[in-house]
């Protein structure tokens, strides 16, 4: 890992306690252009986390508030009518940012989620007929509340595929609490920090190249395949798994083998190894697959998650 990167961490422990998974998985989003779905309660500093994160790059941040009455064009832009010309200039929308904290992306209209999706699947968006390309470091991180649901539009399976990681928060520790309370009344919490990161856009697209070159065995990806293709029926990967029979709908895609992998990649990176381990893999197996699969209603009627499924593949059929 880079002295930047370094610096960086340092920067966001100024403003995040007790959250060292969330920014692990928001480093390495910044790191392979991956999108982030963060699933938690009010009060777990989501928000925070993420802007602490653009400001600690030097890089230009929105955050869009999802409403129902939200409209596409209130992300992408709109062209505005200049009478005295009679010509149209384009107003660019808050997507034109390089950092996006999408909150609470499960309140807008199936409209405005497509609009997202062109955005993050093909970093462009077209308005007017005419497609107008994203920043080269583009970054959504969109979050849901896995509370009060009436009202709300859940995200289809479609988009939900083009998050790269689906992040599950927990509350934290009582010392975190209590260390949160202790240093937000102290004014050592966040607003009166002063970063010291110096890490600039331009340095973090170096930093995506130089991830690329992280080594993954090819031993770790034939697992990383058969551990994908196991959540699409897991009774018949391995016999310790026949309870898992008619528990789930759909599995993972491809794509969610290679977003894992890309992940795994980022996370040794920033470990400072050049190649992935199985516990890289390990680690980001949750994240990496559990908004890839649909489970059954008989699952739901047993109360089997889909955090299990991918547990119990994962023991049942360990790495290399």
């Amino acid at each position: 890992m880079s002295h930047g990167f370094s610096a960086l961490r340092t920067h966001l422990a100024q403003f995040i306690v007790g959250q060292s998974a969330l920014v692990d998985r928001l480093l390495i989003g910044l790191l392979t252009g991956g999108h982030l779905l963060v699933e938690g309660l009010p009060g777990l500093a989501k928000t925070t986390a993420v802007k602490a994160l653009a400001e600690g790059v030097h890089a230009r941040f929105k955050r869009i508030q999802f409403t129902p009455d939200l409209l596409p064009t209130d992300l992408l832009g709109n062209e505005i009518y200049h009478p005295e010309t009679r010509t149209f200039s384009f107003q660019p929308g808050p997507l034109f940012n390089e950092i996006i904290l999408a909150d609470e992306i499960n309140r807008a209209p199936a409209k405005v989620q497509s609009a997202l999706l062109e955005a993050m699947a093909e970093r462009q968006v077209t308005v007017a007929g005419e497609s107008r390309p994203l920043p080269e470091l583009f970054l959504v991180m969109a979050t849901q509340n896995p509370l009060e649901q009436s009202g709300t539009y859940p995200l289809p399976e479609a988009q939900l595929d083009r998050f790269m990681l689906h992040v599950a928060l927990d509350y934290p520790s009582r010392q975190d609490e209590y260390d949160i309370l202790a240093r937000t009344l102290s004014g050592t919490l966040g607003g009166k920090a002063v970063s010291e990161s110096q890490l600039t856009v331009p340095q973090v697209l170096a930093a995506r190249k130089s991830v690329q070159s992280v080594h993954c065995d090819p031993a770790l990806q034939r697992w990383v395949v058969d551990v994908v293709a196991s959540t699409r029926q897991p009774e018949a990967a391995a016999s310790g798994l026949s309870g898992l029979a008619g528990m789930v709908l759909v599995g993972a895609s491809p794509r969610g083998a290679l977003a894992w992998v890309q992940a795994a990649r980022a996370l040794a990176w920033l470990d400072e190894r050049d190649f992935i381990s199985p516990d890289d893999l390990l680690t980001l197996a949750g994240d990496a697959l559990r908004h890839r699969i649909i489970m059954s209603p008989k699952a739901l009627v047993a109360g089997v998650t889909r955090d299990h499924v991918i547990q119990q593949i994962c023991t049942h059929l360990p790495p290399p």
